[in-house]
């Protein structure tokens, strides 16, 4: 499930509508406040996430933050299931969500307050595209937003979870956050499958925003794009891998690192500026390092 990360929205505001004209998320009363009001969709989607929602601080933890992607787990303790991958995406300088609940688009607003651990939804409105894969929980995850009272956070690992509660604390979703900006930047190759490599010129710069990678091999200029799933954490994987065709002297890595590049499915940070990319079995197929060089 690709790209869902720099998911772009194709559809009109004249396809949204409030999900509690589904029935699936009812609006409370009748004064103004209720008043479903017409989406205003994600512009920001068109670029992965803002610059400053990636990484939580030890700090954040403590306080209970809210903000950033979240790939949504389970619902009602069902694994959640869509067309496209589950997500909200919290955006704290205009109090919205933006997502997909696995087959339309949904946005609207929230309010939490850590002290207490309340989290209630407002405002949510979907768009209307028919659904054709069978037994997907597009209605369970609208309902489960509609549901929301309280929520809990923690870390586990390298990942950080979410977990959203009803009235009577009774778990509604489970979401696990995503982060893909700390891949950001220019990195200089320092192993290749386990290999240390000593090559000055061998350098990768990621763009997260714009999808892209660009590089030199120590030999040949690299380009390609970056693609994300929200259906892991920091899933990642490297497409269109295309190089100049100079010749280069041995001995050159150039195979070993676009092999590599197709291998990597996870991207993993360290410590000390660093960066490790995983293949599917776990096993570290490059290992990068932070550089000032361009």
């Amino acid at each position: 499930m690709k790209n869902i990360a720099r998911y772009i929205l194709p559809l009109t505001l004249a396809g949204m509508i409030p999900l509690g004209a589904c029935k699936s998320m009812m609006t409370k009363g009748n004064n103004d406040n209720n008043v479903e009001k017409e989406a205003v969709l994600p512009t920001d989607r068109e670029k992965i996430v803002q610059p400053v929602s990636a990484v939580y601080t030890s700090e954040e933890l403590s306080k209970g933050i809210l903000k950033g992607d979240w790939a949504i787990e389970t619902v009602n303790g069902k694994k959640a299931v869509g067309e496209t991958a589950p997500f909200i995406k919290f955006v704290p300088d205009q109090k919205r969500i933006y997502g997909n609940n696995g087959c339309n688009i949904i946005n609207g607003g929230y309010e939490y307050n850590p002290a207490d651990s309340t989290l209630t939804f407002s405002k949510v409105i979907s768009t209307m595209m028919a659904c054709g894969m069978p037994d997907i929980t597009d209605i369970e995850v609208n309902a489960a937003l509609g549901a929301t009272h309280y929520y809990s956070w923690r870390l586990d690992g390298d990942d950080y979870y979410l977990t959203f509660y009803d009235a009577d604390r009774n778990e509604v979703m489970a979401l696990m956050h995503q982060n893909f900006q700390f891949l950001n930047g220019t990195w200089a190759v320092i192993e290749i499958g386990g290999v240390a490599v000593n090559v000055p010129d061998m350098k990768l710069v990621i763009d997260v925003d714009e999808g892209k990678v660009h590089g030199n091999t120590g030999c040949n200029i690299l380009n390609g794009s970056l693609e994300t799933d929200m259906d892991a954490a920091n899933s990642i994987s490297f497409q269109s891998i295309g190089l100049t065709r100079m010749a280069c002297p041995q001995p050159n890595y150039e195979t070993q690192l676009v092999v590599a590049l197709e291998e990597a499915s996870k991207a993993k940070p360290l410590q000390g500026g660093r960066v490790a990319m995983l293949n599917n079995q776990g096993e570290t197929v490059l290992l990068l390092e932070r550089t000032s060089d361009k």
